[in-house]
């Protein structure tokens, strides 16, 4: 049951914020300085910025803005030679984080293009503090401009993943109940997972899970962490008086509202592959994978009685069957 936020008298515990940089420096600079101007009413805010072996001369600049801003004794830097994607890429820092003897009571991943609106960290941790069966709790995202954005979300399912690859209103309609989305004016309550640009977790709670699956590169892999946080029995929070800005999809070059103008990564069909496999099993992951390639077809065809554009990623229904639908049907993954 949601309890009310209340001032704590017991003592105030410790945050660790993680930023993981792939290209975006300057952007990841932004958000570490929105971390260092809250003062997070009295939370201990410790800050790790991760380099993902970015192209260019990222770790440079990133290295020596630290140094010129004096940030040393309040950012611990992990520039890699090598691109670990999202969950790896936090679970550097996570592990490290870990070895201690005493380690921190919640971390709060932020994405580089992202930032703190208001006191976002301490909002969030004073609820996980007076709520303790809650594994991760979420803030209300915003676009730059103040344009709200879903950041609450249902477990996918079938319904949901046919509908979303049918885009049909009429069936949309009937099925609103499915929807992975919430409204982006959702209300504070208990969702099954967040969105990963801006999330706290309990950290005990996320290291009884061996932290992020290192089978994702890149998507599905804080759905993954929520899903088997609710398997273990923690809660997950939508907690919109919390607010990070957005700039969605600078750091991975993918929006939600352009993503069907051009053709998704490799890497999101095998993302979407593990993900199916390992919460569905095989043979109800490959009903699932059936059911969004008949509503891919179905949406081809009315898009073209229509004479409208397809809204669906280039190539979709070939890259679907060579990555999703038919290694979950042979249980033989693709040759890469």
């Amino acid at each position: 049951m949601f309890r009310r936020l209340r001032p704590m008298s017991f003592r105030k515990s410790q945050v660790a914020v993680i930023v993981v940089n792939y290209g975006t420096a300057e952007l990841a600079l932004d958000a570490v300085g929105s971390v260092i101007s809250h003062d997070h009413a009295g939370y201990v805010v410790e800050i790790h910025l991760v380099d993902n072996a970015s192209p260019g001369d990222d770790a440079a600049v990133l290295a020596t803005a630290i140094a010129e801003r004096g940030w040393k004794d309040r950012v611990r830097f992990f520039p890699q030679t090598e691109n670990h994607g999202f969950g790896r890429g936090n679970n550097l820092v996570l592990r490290t984080l870990a070895a201690r003897r005493r380690p921190p009571d919640k971390v709060f991943l932020l994405n580089p293009d992202a930032r703190l609106d208001n006191e976002a960290i301490a909002i969030l941790a004073r609820f996980l503090d007076a709520n303790p069966e809650v594994g991760a709790a979420g803030p209300r995202i915003s676009k730059p401009g103040n344009q709200p954005v879903s950041a609450a979300f249902r477990f996918p399912s079938l319904a949901s993943e046919f509908d979303r690859s049918l885009g049909f209103g009429p069936v949309s309609r009937l099925l609103k109940n499915a929807s992975v989305a919430f409204p982006p004016e959702q209300p504070a309550g208990q969702v099954d997972w967040v969105s990963g640009a801006a999330v706290m977790f309990r950290f005990e709670a996320i290291r009884g899970m061996d932290f992020f699956d290192p089978a994702y590169f890149l998507y599905y892999e804080e759905l993954d962490l929520m899903w088997r946080l609710k398997r273990a029995g923690w809660t997950c929070w939508h907690l919109p008086e919390a607010r990070i800005v957005h700039a969605e999809g600078t750091a991975t070059g993918v929006r939600s509202h352009d993503i069907e103008r051009s053709r998704r990564p490799t890497y999101w069909y095998d993302s979407r592959r593990i993900f199916s496999r390992k919460v569905w099993g095989r043979a109800r992951g490959s009903l699932v994978a059936g059911a969004v390639m008949f509503g891919a077809a179905a949406h081809l065809v009315i898009s073209a009685l229509r004479r409208r554009t397809p809204g669906l990623p280039l190539h979709f229904l070939s890259d679907y069957w060579e990555g999703v639908f038919r290694p979950l049907l042979t249980g033989r993954d693709p040759a890469r």
